[in-house]
């Protein structure tokens, strides 16, 4: 009978041991801290995530040490079940000073032995915005074009560049330090809406925006009337039944290329922005297609008719140029290939990347003589005009494009504007060490 509850209590201490080391919880919490190091704000503050997947989290304790004082920030604990929580260290009402600081975490679980993760994190606070310092004086800005704004930034940031409107044009910094910023003015806001004004948000999050000198020059849009007849509609819908097969009326599916495509292929030059060069690719006064005789110009206002009656309304927003059939068509200027393809509207289309958000575009092409990636030398023949996409005979559509909207490509072609708009500016500013 003894030696039996001996063996009973045994088999218990056994089984407990067994039970304790196969269920027991010693998987401590995890914790994330964003940032995890550099330079922060009120504005932009740290954000703590903990997480503790099997007994849950129980207790936190945050405190901040700075020059030796130490400050709790957060003492709480959690009800059963919470297995994860993400906090924002709101630090206004702490007495800190710009500079250094540790935030130090203590986290436990819910396991029957409690589970702990101990861990410090160095930072440094900074509540001041950076100084902007603006290098160029005159900004002449025609309605539907460009501009260049050169500026110092008194620290890293995060972005830098020019904000009109709702269009945030970046700004691209040199070797010198120096920002250098092409921006527009869309041809698409109201004239009171074009207000630039260089903005910056430092890598705490403290944002800066200041104002330079500008002279808004009012440009009229020119009006237009496109007759739509029904060869042009049979001859040429059929090349876009693949992207709207449920359309079946030439008329409907024109009016879904004219307004839908056209949308997503804009899109798209929004997106190619991104693959610009940060310094300039080209030289001079851009090349224009010889021998070619202007059809239609930038920012005119095209209502589309069809038996008499006006049945659309967009803006061309490029110069219609045309010469011999299959003309060979040379790069306006230097840089590379971003894109090379059918491209909806466009057709046979390239896009040339020229540095700073600036690019190039050739559309309508029969033919394309270059890939994407490239590097293309002013007047190099990259491709012969034609009347692809929504084109009603050959001839090449070249537009501009800066930070993903077409601009005016008139500007481009003047080398007097190139002088006394871009090139009087950079070079002087970039000569400064």
């Amino acid at each position: 009978m003894k030696n039996h509850a001996i063996m009973i209590v045994l088999l218990l201490i056994v089984g407990s041991a067994i039970g304790y080391f196969f269920l027991r919880d010693n998987k401590a919490p995890e914790m994330t801290l964003s940032p995890a190091n550099g330079a922060f704000s009120t504005k932009k503050p740290p954000v703590l995530t903990l997480q503790d997947a099997d007994a849950g989290l129980k207790t936190l304790v945050i405190s901040v040490s700075q020059d030796g004082k130490i400050t709790e920030l957060i003492n709480k604990t959690w009800e059963r079940g919470i297995k994860q929580e993400e906090i924002t260290l709101s630090l206004e009402k702490l007495s800190l000073k710009n500079g250094a600081l540790q935030i130090n975490v203590k986290v436990s679980d819910n396991a029957t032995l409690s589970n702990q993760t101990e861990q410090s994190f160095s930072l440094e606070y900074d509540t001041k915005p950076p100084v902007i310092s603006v290098l160029t004086t005159a900004h002449n800005v025609y309605e539907g074009g460009a501009g260049l704004t050169m500026f110092r930034v008194s620290e890293a940031v995060k972005y830098a560049g020019v904000q009109v409107s709702d269009r945030f044009f970046p700004a691209y910094q040199q070797g010198n330090g120096v920002y250098a910023c092409l921006f527009a003015w869309p041809h698409n806001i109201e004239r009171s809406a074009f207000t630039p004004r260089v903005v910056v948000e430092d890598l705490a999050g403290n944002q800066r925006t200041g104002g330079f000198y500008y002279q808004p020059i009012p440009r009229p849009p020119t009006t237009d009337q496109i007759n739509v007849s029904q060869g042009f509609l049979d001859n040429k819908m059929p090349d876009f039944q693949q992207f709207y097969p449920e359309t079946t009326d030439p008329l409907q599916l024109f009016l879904r290329v004219n307004g839908e495509l056209r949308a997503k292929n804009v899109a798209r030059l929004n997106e190619l922005t991104a693959k610009t060069a940060d310094r300039p690719l080209w030289e001079g006064a851009f090349l224009r297609l010889p021998n070619a005789a202007p059809r239609a110009g930038f920012n005119d206002k095209r209502d589309y008719l069809f038996n008499g009656q006006k049945v659309d309304h967009q803006t061309h927003l490029g110069l219609d140029l045309a010469s011999l059939a299959a003309s060979p068509v040379p790069a306006s200027n230097s840089g590379t290939v971003v894109l090379a393809e059918d491209f909806g509207i466009y057709g046979q289309c390239i896009i040339i990347d020229h540095g700073l958000g600036l690019q190039s575009l050739y559309s309508h092409l029969s033919s394309i003589d270059v890939a994407v990636g490239d590097q293309i030398t002013k007047g190099q023949i990259i491709g012969r005009t034609g009347a692809t996409g929504m084109a009603g005979g050959d001839h090449l559509h070249f537009g501009i494009i800066l930070a993903g909207i077409e601009i005016n490509p008139r500007e481009w072609l003047d080398g007097h504007w190139i002088q006394d708009n871009f090139t009087g500016k950079w070079n002087p500013v970039m000569a400064q060490p």
